[in-house]
């Protein structure tokens, strides 16, 4: 499912934001930031809008200022979608960037930052990401996972999920409504896992990457979302 929402308050890309590097990883280019000698890796998948995100690497540097790796893969090969681009519609980009692939990709990037000798993984993803980690957590490829705005998430997908479980949702979201997110909360409730759900109120689908930087409402909730994010990790990420 996706919609116009996935589309809203689109980021102005930059490839040179952040205090970062990029490098490769796997197959992808990656923006990197964190030390390189942590014993604890993260893994940020976007959503449609791609790697260079201002919001989404300073989220990264934010992580990495916690004393994570952070690696944030550029799995759209410097093809984002773009809502400018009348030739490439969302439904005719999500064709040539399915999240099926980003799943693919994404455990190449994993076994590239496991050589690096780390000894945990968690992983973030934000809406069109967020799939792509539930896959990651259904496989135990990682330790700890969390979903920011899913889409594509299923709640046959939560079903198959078995490490430690964060998903912070909007109460304005039309692709994960708060009911759906409540039904992943029930179906979490029964298993033998840790897990944290979150509807954060008066805000809408997207709003923890794409936020305008001058409006303080939005940069509180934002920030709290974020700060979770981090809280999760420090509780499940040894």
């Amino acid at each position: 499912m996706s919609g116009p929402e996935c589309c809203s308050n689109p980021p102005t890309l930059n490839p040179n934001a952040g205090t970062g590097h990029v490098d490769k990883l796997g197959a992808l280019n990656a923006y990197i930031t964190g030390s390189p000698n942590s014993n604890s890796a993260v893994l940020l998948v976007s959503d449609i809008f791609g790697y260079e995100a201002p919001n989404l690497r300073k989220l990264a540097d934010k992580v990495a200022a916690a004393g994570y790796y952070v690696a944030v893969p550029d799995f759209f090969n410097g093809n984002p979608y773009n809502p400018e681009n009348p030739d490439r519609p969302l439904p005719i980009w999500l064709k040539d960037h399915g999240t099926d692939k980003g799943f693919e990709d994404a455990k190449l990037v994993l076994e590239a930052i496991k050589s690096k000798g780390v000894s945990s993984i968690g992983a973030a993803g934000f809406c069109w990401g967020a799939k792509v980690v539930t896959e990651l957590a259904k496989s135990v490829l990682i330790q700890a996972v969390v979903l920011l705005h899913p889409s594509f998430v299923s709640v046959d997908d939560i079903k198959g999920v078995d490490i430690p479980i964060s998903i912070l949702g909007a109460e304005i979201d039309k692709l994960s409504p708060p009911e759906l997110v409540k039904q992943f909360e029930e179906i979490l409730s029964t298993k033998p896992v840790a897990s944290f759900v979150k509807i954060f109120p008066k805000v809408s689908h997207g709003w923890t990457v794409r936020y305008d930087l001058e409006d303080a409402e939005a940069v509180k909730a934002a920030d709290e979302a974020h700060q979770d994010l981090l809280d999760w990790y420090a509780k499940h990420l040894k």
